[in-house]
C-alpha cells in the first residue's frame, strides 16, 4: 500500500526519507524563495488583470501540491510571465471589463488547463515535453517577453493603451509619450534604481523584494496618491472568496484550445527548467508524473481561485543557488506565503503599479535572448527560421494566435522529420562492421549487395517517398546488382497496410529486373505481418533475415557457392 502511494506521490518518498542535515539548507532556500516570489506573484496577478491577493493564492497550495507529487526535487511552480500573458490574452476579451467575471473565467481555464495537463498524463503524453523544438520555443519565450515589456509601458509612464494589438500600439507611441505621468515615471526610475542598486550591493538580497518595499513605504509615509501615483488598491486578506466557474457552454468553447495551448507550452517550459535542474543534481525526473503533478497543481489553484502556474524558472534557480535539497523548500515557502495571504495583506495595498511595472519589464528582460535566436542562424538555418517566425508571429497577431502557430510549427517539423528523413547507403569496413558509406572511405560497398537505411518509421504518408528514394538510390549503383537489402530495425515498427503494398510492388520491380529483395531485422515480427496481411516471404516472396549481418553472410555464401558453380561449369566445358 505505501509502495503504491510513494509511486503516486514521488515527493512523499524524500520527505519519509528526509534527513536532517538538509534541514538548515531547505530552510535558507526556502525564505529566499518566499522573498523573490511575493512581488513577482503580485506583478503576475496585475500582468493577469486580477487582485494582486489572487498571485499569492497561486502561490501556495500548487507548491504544497508539487511537492508531493512532482518528481523534481528543485522545481518551485508559481505564477509565470508567459502562462500569465496568455490568460490574459484570452480571458480580457471575454470578460468585457467586468472584474468578477474576469475572475471567473481566469479560474475556469486554469482548472481546463489542469484538465488538459492530467489526460496527457493518464495517456502518457510526457513526450510532449520534446514536441516543441527548442528554437520554437525561442520564439515564442522573446515574443511574449516583448508583447509584456510593452504593455508594462503604460504603467511605467501612467497612461492606459487603447489598442489590443502591440503593431498598433508601437504605432502610436510617439503620441503616448505626449501623455507621460512624470510623477509616475520618477516612481519608476526610482524602482529601477533601487533594484540595481541592491543588486550590486547585496547580490544574494531580493532586489525586486527591497524595490517594491520602499516604493510602498513612500507612498504611504507621503500621500502620494494626491499626485495621482496609482498603487494597488485594497488587497483583499484571509481565505479566497470562492468564484464559481464559468459553466456557460459558449465561453468554455472560447477557452478549449487556449488552455490546450497553455497546457503545451506550461508543461514544455517546466520540463526545459526540470531537466536542466536534475541534470545538475544527479538525479532524473518522470516526464509523465510531471505532467499529472503540473494538473494537479493548476488544480489546486483553480480551487484557490488562483491563476495558472508553471515550472518557475528564476524561483527554481533560486532554490539551488541557495542549496535547497528537497521539496520541503516549497511546503516552507508556500506557508510563509500563506501567512501573509491570510493575516498581512494590509500593507501591500500602497505598493506602486508604476513598481510592479518595472518589476514585470525586468523579469522579461530575463525572457529575452535575441542574441541567441541570430546565432542559430550560423549554427542552423532552419532552426533560426523556425524561431523567427514565431516570434514575428506572437508579435504581429497575438500571443494566442502565435502559441497556435507555435504548435502547429512544432507538429509540421515532426511531420516532416518522419515524411522526409535522412537515409544512407550502407557497406562494411576493413573489420566487418556495418557502417555508412560516406567522403571518409572508412567503408566500402559490397560487391553485388545494395544495403539501404531509411532512418524513420514506415507510414502511409512517407511509403512513396521511401520507394522513390529506393530506386533513385539504386539506379545511382553499378549494373553487377544481384541483391538489395533493407535495414528494417529503423523504419518497421508497425504494420501499414499501404506499407506492406508498397513493399509487394518493390519486389514486383526488382524481381523483373533479376534483383532479390530482401529485409533484414524484426524478423519474427515482419512475418508475422506478412501471413496477416497475406503476403509470402522466402524464395517466393520476400527475403527476411534476422539481421543484416547475417543477411551479408548468407549472400556473400551463396555468391561464393554460385561463383564455384560457374567455375565448375567452365571446367567441364573446357573438359
Amino acid at each position: 500500500m505505501l509502495s503504491r502511494l510513494c509511486d503516486f506521490m514521488p515527493g512523499l518518498v524524500t520527505l519519509l526519507n528526509y534527513e536532517r542535515k538538509w534541514f538548515s539548507d531547505d530552510v535558507k532556500a526556502a525564505l529566499s524563495v518566499a522573498t523573490v516570489a511575493l512581488p513577482v506573484a503580485i506583478a503576475y496577478a496585475q500582468l493577469t488583470g486580477v487582485n494582486a491577493a489572487v498571485g499569492l493564492y497561486s502561490c501556495i497550495l500548487p507548491m504544497l501540491i508539487y511537492a508531493l507529487f512532482g518528481t523534481s526535487r528543485q522545481l518551485i511552480v508559481g505564477p509565470d510571465a508567459a502562462t500569465c500573458a496568455v490568460i490574459a490574452a484570452v480571458v480580457t476579451p471575454l470578460a468585457a471589463g467586468d472584474s468578477v467575471k474576469h475572475w471567473q473565467l481566469v479560474v475556469t481555464m486554469t482548472a481546463m488547463t489542469g484538465f488538459w495537463c492530467l489526460i496527457a498524463s493518464r495517456f502518457k503524453l510526457g513526450v510532449l515535453a520534446d514536441f516543441l523544438s527548442k528554437p520554437i520555443l525561442m520564439g515564442l519565450l522573446n515574443g511574449v517577453a516583448i508583447t509584456i515589456i510593452v504593455g508594462q509601458f503604460s504603467k511605467v509612464l501612467g497612461f492606459s493603451f487603447d489598442e489590443k494589438y502591440l503593431l498598433e500600439r508601437l504605432g502610436n507611441i510617439p503620441s503616448y509619450l505626449t501623455q507621460t505621468h512624470i510623477p509616475t515615471l520618477m516612481m519608476a526610475l526610482l524602482t529601477v534604481g533601487i533594484y540595481f542598486t541592491m543588486k550590486r550591493l547585496r547580490p544574494t538580497w531580493p532586489p525586486a523584494m527591497f524595490a517594491i518595499t520602499i516604493g510602498a513605504i513612500l507612498v504611504w509615509l507621503f500621500n502620494l496618491q494626491q499626485f495621482e501615483i496609482q498603487s494597488i488598491g485594497t488587497v483583499t486578506g484571509g481565505l479566497p472568496l470562492f468564484q464559481t466557474p464559468m459553466l456557460n457552454v459558449g465561453v468554455i468553447r472560447e477557452l478549449v484550445m487556449p488552455a490546450l495551448n497553455l497546457a503545451i507550452i506550461s508543461f514544455v517550459s517546466m520540463m526545459l527548467t526540470a531537466r536542466s535542474f536534475a541534470a545538475k543534481n544527479g538525479y532524473d525526473i518522470d516526464a509523465d508524473k510531471e505532467f499529472r503533478a503540473l494538473g494537479m497543481a493548476n488544480f489546486a489553484s483553480a480551487l484557490s481561485q488562483g491563476f495558472a502556474v508553471s515550472g518557475a524558472d528564476s524561483r527554481t534557480a533560486v532554490n539551488d543557488a541557495n542549496g535547497g535539497k528537497t521539496q520541503l523548500v516549497s511546503i516552507i515557502a508556500a506557508a510563509i506565503i500563506a501567512i501573509i495571504a491570510l493575516f498581512l495583506t494590509g500593507p501591500l495595498e500602497f505598493i506602486p503599479s508604476a513598481a510592479l511595472g518595472v518589476v514585470l519589464i525586468i523579469a522579461s528582460i530575463h525572457l529575452l535572448d535575441l542574441k541567441a535566436i541570430w546565432q542559430l542562424r550560423r549554427q542552423d538555418r532552419q532552426a533560426f527560421y523556425l524561431a523567427l517566425v514565431t516570434l514575428f508571429a506572437v508579435l504581429f497577431i497575438g500571443v494566442i494566435p502565435g502559441i497556435t502557430l507555435a504548435v502547429l510549427l512544432g507538429l509540421f517539423q515532426f511531420i516532416r522529420t518522419v515524411m522526409r528523413p535522412s537515409d544512407q547507403i550502407l557497406g562494411v569496413d576493413k573489420n566487418g562492421v556495418v557502417r555508412s558509406l560516406d567522403a571518409s572511405d572508412k567503408a566500402k560497398a559490397v560487391d553485388g549487395i545494395f544495403i539501404y537505411r531509411f532512418n524513420s518509421p514506415l507510414t502511409y504518408f512517407n511509403s512513396g517517398y521511401f520507394k522513390r528514394r529506393l530506386l533513385e538510390q539504386y539506379a545511382r549503383q553499378k549494373d553487377d546488382i544481384e541483391v538489395v537489402i533493407i535495414d528494417a530495425v529503423p523504419c518497421f515498427t508497425h504494420l501499414d497496410l499501404s506499407v506492406m503494398a508498397m513493399l509487394e510492388d518493390l519486389d514486383k520491380i526488382f524481381r523483373k529486373r533479376a534483383v532479390r529483395f530482401e529485409l533484414a531485422g524484426r524478423k519474427r515480427q515482419l512475418r508475422a505481418w506478412f501471413k496477416q496481411v497475406g503476403m509470402t516471404s522466402g524464395s517466393d516472396g520476400i527475403y527476411i533475415h534476422s539481421d543484416l549481418y547475417i543477411a551479408l553472410e548468407i549472400n556473400k555464401n551463396k555468391q561464393n557457392t554460385d561463383k564455384a558453380l560457374q567455375q565448375d561449369a567452365q571446367v567441364k566445358e573446357l573438359s
